[in-house]
């Protein structure tokens, strides 16, 4: 065999994933736990917030609200993804957790343009805020969420969907801590446009979540390769292989996360067909991108050279 380069970079979202695979019930449990602390301190915000008149803590708590149903959607596609394959769903229901952190990307962002266009208003008059409320409901809600995010980090985080709800959360924390900061300047300086300003560092908190949710949870819906798995070195490896003289139609996307899927056409040598080495070829080719990339969900079609008169190649 001729020298092929090595599978490089750094290590994957689906290297290794099988090595650090948590129980589902564990992460089924943990967003559960999250779920119910922050859904007593949505209730408890969004009173506040009606008290102070504080846009701020109107955006922590929209922000609060889609954690609560990012979470409680997430549980279910949690519980959707682990449903065996049928003749329908012949994948089973595993891209439930990706429609999942979808779902939440849109309403990150729906809510970021509300709360972004109110603050504009704000920034335009001077409305009263209590700052002592906006500032003490603050800290509680960073320290409610620094417990939700310490909760939620033992699940698997490998699964775009815990990821999201798990982004939802930090954020949050993040807002929070923003939200403390407007509250304690207008208790010392008696600045309430302060407030408007926090709500906008929520926001595009907000919008950066939504974005990295939805370009990850786009690239799997819409079939696209791995992010780190470089089809030039898997080509390369592929026709490294003895008695392979060709190969098109490698494809290469992902069912849900941490789970990579290829197929590809492969073009061997006639006599292997002839001689009944075809399955020994199969088996060189599974190994060599189990070994070199980790990918065990592989689909390769085996034919000969003329084979390619009889089909349409769209991928060469």
């Amino acid at each position: 065999m001729t020298d092929v380069p090595p599978a490089t970079g750094p290590a994957t979202p689906y290297r290794h994933a099988h090595l650090h695979k948590l129980d589902p019930r564990t992460s089924a449990r943990r967003i559960a736990a999250s779920l119910g602390l922050i859904s007593v301190f949505f209730v408890v915000e969004a009173g506040a917030a009606l008290v102070s008149r504080s846009l701020a803590l109107w955006a922590d708590a929209g922000h609060m609200l889609t954690d609560v149903s990012a979470l409680a959607i997430s549980a279910w596609a949690l519980h959707l993804s682990h449903r065996p394959a049928s003749s329908r769903w012949t994948y089973g229901l595993k891209r439930a957790e990706i429609l999942s952190a979808a779902i939440n990307g849109v309403a990150l962002a729906v809510i970021a343009i509300i709360i972004a266009v109110e603050a504009v208003v704000r920034l335009g008059s001077s409305r009263s805020v209590s700052g002592r409320v906006v500032l003490g409901v603050a800290v509680v809600g960073a320290l409610v969420n620094v417990v939700a995010v310490r909760v939620l980090s033992g699940a698997d985080r490998s699964s775009l969907n815990v990821k999201g709800a798990y982004a939802h959360i930090l954020s949050d924390l993040w807002a929070f801590i923003g939200t403390a900061i407007a509250g304690l300047v207008i208790v010392l300086l008696h600045w309430p446009r302060a407030d408007a300003v926090a709500a906008l560092v929520v926001c595009a908190l907000i919008a950066h979540t939504s974005w990295g949710l939805l370009r990850d949870a786009g690239r799997i819906l819409l079939q696209g390769a791995p992010d780190d798995l470089d089809l030039v070195a898997v080509r390369l490896h592929l026709l490294d292989v003895p008695h392979v003289i060709g190969l098109h139609d490698l494809h290469a996307w992902t069912v849900t996360s941490g789970s990579p899927t290829l197929s590809a056409h492969i073009v061997v040598e006639d006599h292997c067909f002839e001689t009944g080495h075809a399955p020994q070829v199969l088996d060189e080719l599974q190994a060599c991108l189990s070994e070199h990339f980790e990918l065990t969900h592989v689909t390769f079609q085996l034919e000969t050279r003329s084979h390619d008169a009889h089909e349409n190649i769209d991928c060469e």
